[in-house]
């Protein structure tokens, strides 16, 4: 017994070894392999549909047709096979490797893809879309031309010049496999390239393709509706409903179901099917009692016994898949990936990668040349704007006056301006007046409230009949003045105080003319001034000036955000009609990275926000805005705060799928930062929980960096000028880190 069992342990290496060896000789001769892949994916008829338990073996060399209805699955399997979808379980093989590892080439250049979709930018020339997938392939600019005169030629492509948004729907898709073919790659992927062709030309594109694979070197993958035009493939795969029917090549099929075309042979399989489907419910219906047996709780068990009833059933093997002989997940060899050098880990981006994708984005920008006007004149208009319209004293405001020391209420008001205590109502509305203020006469003070709740002025002013006299004996008599004089010395106001702003700005503006007005009374009688004056004086700010207003406290915070929300918008909108565009999926194909894709974005934004930033300073700094410290430093934190705006942008753009989403994303998140960042109100007037909420916002500390900077003429070495660029260069960090997870790893 012993010996049997040293026997069985030394045996079972062997087998394993053996099952190794053959997995790598057939990874190594096929162009792609497929082993028990189960992927759920989603259309509009059923969101819920599966990729279940399917074998896919496609040979070097061949064209291998991938047939099948609109929402079966073929579009989803090719985003599998060359990684932009993940299988829930199961193992590809794309040319000797898996999808994405190190040296496998896939994504890259050793695939051309054509996605169902046209996924070109139409603003670009075919000339100018063919340069721009020659660079990323790696080629010149004159392999590329010179592989665009022979695809206008073999493809019946129109003048090189036009726009791919003027060509019709047809002619787009013949650029579209133009794009895909340009550097003649190795494994050649078509998602139903021939739709909307007519016959003669879609004759000329297969004999294009058998001529691509006679040598042996090139294998084509082509999906398409029309069966019968799959007859010059090496082999076909019938798929219905996420399975495979067949896997074999076209005459054998047609010869097996003695079927004179491959229609035939698809319907005669579907009913095969569909008749396996029948059979298994009824054997589930006997088995478990269930009234439904189809239904969500028995798919598990309706899963189990499929292949038994044969509703999978591939021609090729003679038996269903799941009988077939291949090493399960667990027992594959690993990845023969190359080891890594020191220099992998430094390598950022690929130069040519670099250029293609910077060149595509200043093209871009040159073409919509209105639009990247608008962007940048925008921030002009908004900060001129807000120059114009924020901070200023409000003017015209009318009052509603009454004044008992005129003959009569709608008499003129005359005064001296000597040492004369007389009419000195008069004397201190004129003070008032500076102010630019309106003066309605009224003739009592019923009339004039009933003014002011009509809503025609801000305040009733009302001054006694003997309020000169009774001024000055206040004065005189100090504090054995009784209390008759104490009250008709007084000017009795009432407001209208439902606006913060003119209630204080009004205020400030009653006191102050009174006080001016009894210094100058003070003086006209040779008087001290200081002894009419307040006993508290104010002497020249530290900081600021005496009189501070509105526009150079929120400048700074303003400034940010102009710059941080259109970086967001730029940003956010160019990576969205890239992702809507079919560019995006199509450029990672090629082998681009999300990081190259991100890098490219800022290289060319920056230079747009570099002339926002420039402007909007100028247009800020020659208005109203004072900058009393350094403005290199000002500018240089305006640029960054741009760039943590693009990289939001960034993350806005990866997170959501259209641009409705990504408006409301950049909504949502605008009213926090300008309510919480100390943009419009200091922090330190807000609640408890919400200071330490606006701590960690983008903007808080840029925000009083700059004012600090603006306004005290701080530098470097204070702890708030440099926490504010220190906390921007972290959300930077931290938006680019997300933004690239989100393209690794966001595939559906």
């Amino acid at each position: 017994m012993a010996e049997m069992m040293e026997a069985g342990i030394a045996m079972a290496p062997t087998r394993r070894l053996k099952t190794q060896k053959s997995t790598v000789a057939m990874r190594r001769q096929h162009a792609v392999c497929v082993r028990r892949a189960c992927k759920r994916y989603g259309s509009a008829k059923n969101p819920n549909q599966i990729l279940d338990g399917l074998n896919m073996t496609v040979p070097k060399g061949v064209i291998y047709g991938l047939l099948g209805a609109s929402g079966c699955g073929k579009s989803t399997l090719l985003n599998c096979v060359v990684g932009r979808k993940r299988l829930d379980s199961g193992e590809i093989w794309v040319l000797g490797g898996r999808p994405g590892s190190r040296g496998s080439g896939v994504p890259g250049p050793r695939i051309g893809y054509m996605p169902q979709e046209i996924a070109l930018y139409g603003e670009f020339s075919i000339r100018e879309t063919m340069i721009y997938f020659g660079w990323v392939a790696g080629m010149t600019t004159a392999e590329a031309e010179a592989r665009l005169d022979f695809f206008v030629n073999l493809l019946q492509l129109p003048t090189p010049s036009r726009a791919v948004k003027n060509l019709s729907g047809g002619q787009q898709r013949r650029v579209s496999l133009a794009a895909a073919l340009v550097n003649s790659p190795e494994l050649l992927i078509l998602d139903e390239p021939t739709v909307g062709v007519d016959p003669l030309l879609r004759q000329a594109i297969w004999d294009h393709l058998v001529e691509l694979t006679k040598g042996g070197q090139r294998t084509v993958i082509i999906t398409t509706h029309y069966i019968d035009e799959t007859k010059q493939a090496g082999m076909i795969a019938l798929m219905r409903g996420g399975k495979f029917l067949a896997e074999e090549s076209p005459d054998v099929l047609m010869q097996m179901y003695q079927a004179d075309s491959l229609e035939n042979v698809f319907l005669k399989l579907s009913l095969a099917q569909i008749q396996g489907k029948r059979r298994r419910s009824m054997y589930l219906k006997e088995a478990i009692g269930s009234e439904d047996p189809a239904g969500e709780g028995n798919q598990d068990n309706m899963s189990e016994v499929s292949g038994e009833f044969g509703d999978n059933v591939s021609i090729k093997s003679g038996r269903s898949e799941g009988q077939q002989s291949v090493a399960g997940p667990s027992d594959l060899p690993p990845d023969e990936e190359p080891p890594y050098a020191c220099s992998d880990l430094l390598k950022v981006f690929v130069p040519h990668h670099m250029k293609a994708l910077i060149w595509k984005n200043f093209l871009w920008m040159w073409r919509n040349v209105g639009v990247m006007l608008f962007i940048v004149g925008l921030p002009v208009v908004q900060i001129l704007l807000f120059c114009a319209a924020i901070g200023r004293d409000p003017t015209d405001l009318h009052l509603a006056i009454v004044n008992h020391e005129l003959n009569k209420w709608d008499d003129p008001c005359h005064f001296k301006t000597n040492c004369t205590i007389d009419m000195l109502s008069c004397r201190y509305l004129s003070k008032l007046r500076k102010w630019d203020v309106i003066e309605d006469a009224f003739p009592d003070e019923a009339s004039a409230k009933h003014a002011v709740k009509k809503g025609d002025a801000w305040a009733v002013l009302s001054f006694p009949g003997n309020y000169s006299t009774s001024l000055y004996e206040r004065f005189v008599q100090g504090k054995d003045a009784d209390d008759s004089i104490l009250d008709f010395s007084n000017v009795d106001i009432w407001m209208d105080s439902s606006d913060q702003q003119i209630s204080q700005l009004l205020t400030r503006s009653l006191l102050l003319s009174f006080e001016e007005f009894v210094a100058d009374l003070s003086r006209a009688c040779d008087y001290p001034e200081q002894v009419a004056k307040l006993p508290v004086k104010f002497e020249e700010p530290v900081y600021g000036d005496q009189n501070p207003d509105f526009t150079n406290f929120a400048a700074p915070g303003v400034i940010l955000t102009i710059i941080f929300f259109l970086s967001v918008a730029l940003t956010s909108g160019s990576m969205l009609i890239e992702r809507n565009e079919g560019m995006l999926e199509r450029s990672l194909v090629s082998g681009i990275t999300g990081s190259e894709i991100l890098l490219s974005h800022v290289v060319t934004q920056f230079v747009v926000m570099l002339i926002q930033t420039i402007v909007v300073l100028f247009c800020a700094f020659i208005t109203v805005v004072d900058v009393h410290g350094s403005l290199a430093l000002v500018a240089t934190l305006t640029v960054l705060t741009g760039m943590c705006g693009m990289t939001f942008g960034f993350v806005v753009s990866c997170s959501v799928d259209n641009e409705r989403n990504a408006t409301y994303m950049a909504l949502g998140s605008f009213l926090p930062v300008v309510m919480l960042c100390g943009i419009v109100w200091p922090i330190e007037g807000m609640h408890k929980a919400l200071q330490a909420v606006a701590v960690v916002l983008p903007l808080t500390h840029s925000t009083e960096s700059m004012r600090a900077m603006m306004a005290r003429g701080w530098g470097l070495g204070k702890s708030t000028v440099y926490i504010g660029f220190l906390s921007t260069l972290t959300w930077i960090a931290v938006f680019l880190t997300v933004s690239v997870l989100l393209l690794k790893f966001r595939k559906g």
